[in-house]
């Protein structure tokens, strides 16, 4: 049994800290004393049923705390899942979490530090890693991307498709063992790659932009579609069901957004342009995205008859709780800017937000679909059955 500190109880910490806790003693250190007392009263951070079910079922070794001092007390793993931002002025992800989580590891781990290893689960800048250890004279520090899913983050911990290791080293071999010791079920034969540290951060970031890119592809099939009126539902089955193609990241939406595509597109832009290395495509899925919310806004203001505009929902997609950066915000933005009058249903938000982007939250559902006009929503939901025919979505699929 390993002794862990997982810094961070978004959607990787949290899932990585239930998983972890199964077989090794794992604290989980962040700044809110709201997501430290869930975590102590045994309720997950995030909206993801198998982690509650692990809270609820699973006899685990799991605490949080507010405490550096506690959380650094001598840990053989630092796992840091912070987020980091893009920041388009810089070109560059925002990092200062992670280099001071790693200031913070060296300095209140009471013994010699490097007996501490330290693995970064936050998507990093290519060369970031080795650049923080020649900052901080600490060699023990590596990378290993994840590949969650927003609302099935636990679950693909344990069943992972592969294990990308950025370090070839005895502590990139004892990660994995790690790692291959808490999934489920430990006999799974999902391949562990150890690679080089760029290596590692380059995966994560061609991965996420290969997935943006198809979404960014089917949205423009659908636009082409809806501007022909022919049927971009037969179209797409036609087309995945070739095996090359297959059937994921199909089903047309508002746009790719949430924490990772957005950022991790840009980053990886942002990195060609640094080396001056020639690109067209990595560039076009970036301006797709654009594109993509261009349209739909436009589709949206050429409604006869609409003076307001519902937003039925904020979040990515079903099953999960978070908005940052998700298109449809894209699409409020557009139709703000226009001058429309938009309401917002979001049950997420805050119970003393009455606003947000500078439109009214309505928190009673009939109420909403009395008032607007026209609703729009990413994701087609049940609720909304009886209000279809003032109800526009390009979800053709009625999935996530």
């Amino acid at each position: 049994m390993k002794k862990i500190t997982i810094v961070g109880s978004g959607y990787v910490g949290m899932a990585n800290a239930v998983m972890l806790a199964k077989f090794n003693d794992v604290t989980v250190l962040d700044i809110d004393p709201v997501r430290v007392d869930k975590i102590n009263n045994k309720k997950s951070t995030v909206e993801d049923k198998n982690i509650q079910e692990y809270l609820d079922d699973e006899s685990l070794s799991l605490r949080a705390t507010l405490s550096k001092k506690e959380a650094y007390n001598n840990p053989d793993w630092v796992i840091i899942c912070t987020p980091t931002d893009y920041d388009p002025a810089k070109n560059y992800f925002n990092t200062d979490s992670i280099q001071t989580t790693i200031r913070d590891t060296m300095e209140h781990t009471d013994w010699d530090y490097t007996k501490t290893k330290i693995c970064i689960k936050s998507t990093i800048p290519v060369g970031f890693v080795r650049q923080m250890r020649a900052k901080f004279g600490h060699y023990h520090i590596l990378f290993s991307p994840e590949f969650l899913r927003e609302g099935s983050a636990l679950r693909d911990c344990l069943r992972p498709e592969r294990i990308v290791i950025g370090d070839k080293s005895e502590n990139g071999k004892q990660f994995a063992q790690l790692i291959k010791e808490s999934i489920i079920p430990q006999s799974t034969e999902a391949p562990v790659l150890h690679v080089g540290l760029e290596e590692a951060e380059s995966i994560k970031l061609f991965a996420n932009t290969y997935l943006a890119m198809r979404v960014a592809f089917f949205n423009e099939l659908d636009m082409y579609a809806e501007a022909t009126n022919i049927n971009a539902q037969d179209i797409i089955q036609g087309i995945t069901s070739d095996s090359r193609i297959g059937k994921g990241y199909s089903n047309p939406s508002f746009g790719y957004g949430g924490y990772c595509f957005p950022k991790d597109t840009k980053q990886l832009l942002a990195n060609f342009r640094k080396h001056r290395i020639p690109n067209k495509l990595i560039q076009s899925v970036v301006y797709a995205n654009d594109n993509r919310k261009d349209w739909i806004a436009n589709k949206i203001l050429q409604c006869d008859g609409v003076s307001v505009v519902g937003i039925y929902r904020l979040i990515m997609k079903t099953g999960s709780d978070n908005y940052r950066s998700s298109a449809i915000q894209g699409i409020i933005e557009r139709l703000v800017n226009a001058r429309v009058k938009v309401i917002i249903y979001e049950p997420t938000l805050i119970s003393y937000a009455d606003e947000f982007m500078g439109c009214v939250v309505e928190r009673d559902l009939n109420k909403f679909k009395k008032l607007s006009d026209l609703i729009v929503t990413n994701r087609l939901d049940t609720k909304l059955a009886d209000v279809l025919e003032k109800t526009y979505t390009r979800d053709i699929f009625n999935d996530n």
